[in-house]
């Protein structure tokens, strides 16, 4: 039996693998979103298929009670799906913390406490820090997410903030050093819960001073820090299954966050202790710049005599759910012959490749989906870019403001098209917390209202030959 739980294991680390592998390409990405479930069924299967497990059916009972809770997240809309995943990183976390808790204190009260070792101790304490840090980390962030009003959108901060972060954080190692060469004294159990508060205390603190235009990247980051308590978990519990796929979360985590990270032009220590869009809200609100309107008969005019039009999605978007009325005008500018391409910025949205699944959902062809630096070679020979609901992605100020917290972020360069239309839901600044120029450009104009009502006015236009001179 052991063998073929063995065996068990491995096709399941495979499989893993491969669903990694495959979810890289849209065209093999359900591929490999089956994969993942196959390999994930198997691990199940072969734990509880292991000697003595069998016996406590009682875990059927935590089994059942999140059935409830695992289908009510898989039906939430596309919109929702960042802070879905956030939700799943702070259930891995607790998780993870759970099982370190119990495994301390089930050795604790063994005769002697002969197996907590010292390395088993490291890994207790890695499994326990990264586990609780990231559960509270990641609901916090669920909820700037979910924009829950008692969870202030904007970077949370105060003087000496990050002094205090990072004094937990150190007395959470020291403690645990401690604890690691004294596990089993009479003091070690009340360390060991001091470090837990410290852990849970820091995960809220870590995420409150970031604003919500870099949640896309700190989903990334807490999901780096889940693999990690996954792989102290692995070793706390000698599973090599766990070791192996917390790797692969851990790591495909970090690999997405320096991607993220790069294409902001910004580091791990800016976007973690920078409180970004914070900066130049009080200038923001003072200016007096002022948008040019244009009516949707006039826009649809214009594009209706374009050659190329790329549209730039963004969160505005995802909120509005417009993307089905996207797609209707995608295939209202297709009829006449028009080449539409979409301009995808890596950090669009509230989480990495949101705008991609959204596009996906619509059914628009993954060939018309061009990323930002393969499409702005091309802005100045777009006749019409149709922004939707994007705001910081396509601010050139990124470009030119030395002094905008935004400064050398690579962004898609909308404003070098020959005409610009922007649809967007008011005069609020985006989640950077500061004026895009781009809307006060000559060659912008503004379509103010829901993306969705716009685009589908937009579509009517087109439908009734109301566009057509």
């Amino acid at each position: 039996m052991t063998y073929a739980i063995q065996v068990a294991y491995l096709l399941s680390t495979a499989l893993f693998i491969f669903s990694l592998h495959w979810l890289s390409d849209p065209k093999s990405a359900r591929r490999g979103v089956f994969a993942g479930v196959a390999a994930m069924l198997v691990a199940v299967a072969a734990t509880w298929a292991m000697p003595g497990i069998s016996r406590h059916l009682w875990i059927v009972i935590p089994i059942l009670l999140a059935v409830g809770p695992g289908v009510w997240l898989s039906l939430v809309p596309l919109t929702a799906v960042p802070q879905r995943t956030a939700l799943s990183h702070a259930f891995g976390g607790l998780a993870a913390g759970l099982v370190g808790t119990a495994k301390y204190f089930f050795w604790f009260n063994e005769p002697g406490s002969p197996s907590l070792t010292s390395f088993r101790m490291v890994a207790i304490v890695a499994e326990i820090i990264l586990g609780y840090l990231t559960f509270t980390g990641s609901l916090i962030a669920a909820g700037k997410l979910q924009e829950i009003k008692w969870i202030p959108q904007r970077p949370w901060v105060y003087k000496g903030q990050n002094f205090v972060n990072l004094g937990a954080f150190a007395l959470a190692i020291v403690l645990g050093v401690l604890l690691i060469l004294s596990p089993a004294e009479r003091w070690s159990p009340l360390v060991f819960i001091v470090i837990i508060i410290l852990a849970l205390n820091f995960g809220w603190m870590l995420v409150m001073p970031i604003g919500g235009a870099d949640m896309p990247t700190v989903i990334s980051i807490l999901n780096s820090y889940a693999g990690l308590s996954a792989v102290a978990m692995g070793f706390v519990l000698d599973n090599k299954l766990l070791i192996t796929a917390g790797a692969l979360d851990g790591s495909s985590g970090l690999i997405l966050s320096i991607i993220m990270c790069r294409a902001m032009n910004r580091s791990f220590v800016n976007v973690l202790f920078g409180a970004f869009g914070q900066v130049q809200q009080t200038a923001a609100a003072g200016s007096d710049k002022v948008y040019k309107p244009e009516t949707v008969e006039g826009a649809a005019q214009i594009m209706e005599q374009a050659n190329l039009v790329v549209v730039v999605p963004g969160y505005g978007m995802a909120v509005a759910q417009a993307q089905h009325k996207v797609r209707e005008l995608y295939d209202q500018l297709k009829k006449r012959g028009i080449t539409v391409k979409f301009a995808i910025h890596p950090v669009a949205g509230r989480m990495p490749g949101h705008m991609n699944v959204l596009l996906a959902e619509a059914e628009i062809p993954y060939t018309d989906l061009v990323e930002m630096d393969e499409i702005n070679p091309d802005m100045p020979q777009a006749d019409v870019c149709l922004v939707i609901g994007a705001n910081d992605v396509v601010n050139p100020a990124a470009r030119s403001d030395k002094g905008s917290p935004i400064y050398g972020m690579p962004i898609i360069d909308a404003d070098r098209a020959k005409t610009v239309f922007a649809i967007k839901r008011s005069k609020n600044p985006g989640f950077a917390g500061i004026d895009n120029e781009l809307y006060f450009s000559d060659r912008t104009w503004m379509l103010f209202g829901d993306a969705k009502n716009v685009v589908g006015e937009l579509v009517k236009q087109f439908s009734s030959g109301g566009g057509i001179h």
